[in-house]
Order: C-alpha cells, then sequence, then structure tokens
C-alpha cells in the first residue's frame, strides 16, 4: 500500500438530536477507518485520530438525517500542511443518484493561505466545486464550520459567515437533496495528486507528524430511523421563517466573501461548462 501520510486530530464530540440530548463519541460515531488510528479522550467526548505514512483514519455518525444542521469546530494543520486534506461532510452512503455537501479543507505550503472547497452532489450529479481562499490563520486557533439543510437552501457557514448557498429550484427542473437522509462523516488523509495548486505541491513527510483538532461537533436534526412526521414538520427551528433565506446582514457578508476570498466558481468556468450550469443561472 502506498505510503500516505501523518495527521493526528483531537475531536470533542457533541451530538445532538432534535431534542438536543448530549453524546459520547460511541453513542452517534463509529471509526470507518483504521480503529487502532483513533483514541477516545475527555471521557468519550473527544477522540484522537492518527495518519501517518501507512494509513489515514475517519470515522462516521452512527445515524443519518434528513435536514437540520451540523456543526463543528476545527483547528487545522499549521505551517507547511501541502498535501493534506480534512474533510467534513455528509452523505447519503449511496452510489448512482447519492447526494452529499462538502468541506474539504486544502493544505498549503507555509506563508500561503489555506484554501476551503465545498460541493454539492443532488440526485447523483455533483461537480460544483467552488473555493475560497480564508481570511484567517485557520490553524491559529479553533473556527467553527457549519451546514445548514431545510427544504428551501443548503448553506455553508464559516463563523457563522455564509460561504456557500445551493437554493431550492426544484421548481426549475434543478435537483436538490430532500428525499435521501445523510450521515456526519470526518477525514483526514493525505492527497497531493490534486490538494495543493492541483497536485504541484507534495507533502514534504520530514514535516510529519501533521496535527489537526476539532471539537463541539453538534448535531441537529431528523434522525433516520426516527419519527416519520420529523422531516416534514414546519416546527423545525432550522425551518423557520429566519433560516428560510439569508438575512440582510448575513447576504452582505456572503456578498463580501465572493467579491474578496473567492477563487474558483464552477459557474464560471467556461471551460469545463461551455453552456452555464442551470442552476447557476437560476440563483445560487
Amino acid at each position: 500500500m502506498a505510503a500516505l501520510g501523518l495527521i493526528v486530530c483531537i475531536v470533542a464530540l457533541i451530538s445532538c438530536t432534535v431534542n438536543g440530548r448530549p453524546a459520547t463519541f460511541l453513542q452517534d460515531f463509529r471509526i470507518t477507518w483504521v480503529d487502532s488510528h483513533i483514541r477516545q479522550l475527555e471521557g468519550g467526548r473527544a477522540i484522537q485520530l492518527v495518519l501517518d505514512q501507512n494509513s489515514g483514519c475517519g470515522f462516521s455518525s452512527k445515524y443519518q438525517y434528513l435536514f437540520g444542521r451540523v456543526s463543528m469546530k476545527i483547528k487545522l494543520v499549521p505551517g507547511d500542511s501541502a498535501g493534506t486534506v480534512t474533510a467534513f461532510y455528509m452523505n447519503s452512503d449511496t452510489d448512482t443518484v447519492r447526494d452529499e455537501l462538502d468541506f474539504e479543507f486544502l493544505g498549503n505550503r507555509s506563508g500561503q493561505p489555506y484554501t476551503v472547497q465545498t460541493n454539492v452532489y443532488a440526485h447523483g450529479k455533483g461537480d460544483r466545486e467552488q473555493r475560497i481562499n480564508l481570511w484567517f490563520d485557520p490553524a491559529a486557533e479553533f473556527h467553527t464550520y457549519s451546514i445548514l439543510w431545510n427544504h428551501h437552501h443548503v448553506v455553508f457557514y464559516i463563523d457563522e459567515v455564509p460561504i456557500r448557498v445551493y437554493k431550492n429550484n426544484e421548481a426549475r427542473g434543478i435537483p436538490f437533496p430532500k428525499v435521501q437522509p445523510m450521515g456526519v462523516y470526518s477525514t483526514l488523509w493525505e492527497a497531493d495528486d490534486w490538494a495543493t495548486r492541483g497536485g504541484l505541491e507534495k507533502i514534504d513527510w520530514s514535516k510529519a507528524p501533521f496535527y489537526a483538532y476539532y471539537k463541539d461537533f453538534d448535531i441537529e436534526g431528523c434522525p433516520v430511523p426516527g419519527p416519520a412526521n420529523c422531516a416534514s414538520s414546519g416546527g423545525n427551528w432550522w425551518e423557520g421563517a429566519a433560516y428560510q433565506q439569508l438575512s440582510p446582514a448575513e447576504a452582505r457578508r456572503y456578498r463580501w466573501v465572493r467579491m474578496n476570498h473567492m477563487i474558483y466558481d464552477y459557474c464560471t468556468d467556461k471551460s469545463r461548462y461551455p453552456v452555464t450550469p442551470p442552476e447557476c443561472v437560476a440563483g445560487i
């Protein structure tokens, strides 16, 4: 097996269902990749993941959810992190018609800005990448990364600043993830064939081990299996009027991110899409 690299992270996980029940790691999560590389801390509310040149590691929620919000605080790999990827995402765990909502944090050479890539898969169709350079050092301290998912839109947030909106435009024939429940996943791995400057910057193993830290992981949503009417209920807080569109203040922050920090948008990539994708025309 090819060498992969080493990332160590401490993940503090406090998971909630709709009623806000706190949980330890083993109550709501399971190890999906290399048991020997994951160690529980803080009475099971935190875990340590180890990624070395022989293997990566990861975990997922035991349950899937249909609508809601997930968030975590992350302190990313400091210094020369080129070739490393920290991923936090939701996935329906289906093949041809999968739904998926991605945060991918792409490492950098020392002194360069960290890049965050988001992507949206709906009814099996993805290739909707957007990338921004962060306006702060994400390795210096913790920042909160969140995904809000309701019947109206999907919003990706960083410290409550919206960086990506994918609207429900089903009325215009554009797919939107609203039928398949999704689990919550995190993986830490090496991907120097593409992650940093399109693969031009390779991982420097002399800098290993690499460290990333996570804490305060929260899930508020409708668990599946669970009450059949939960996902369709308009009484869930994430379906309320305040969450059906960006507030004026959020809209200003969103425009600021797109104008000052976006470095790639599939909607404007004419080499990939000579015809603008319909969701881009409809408004993201």
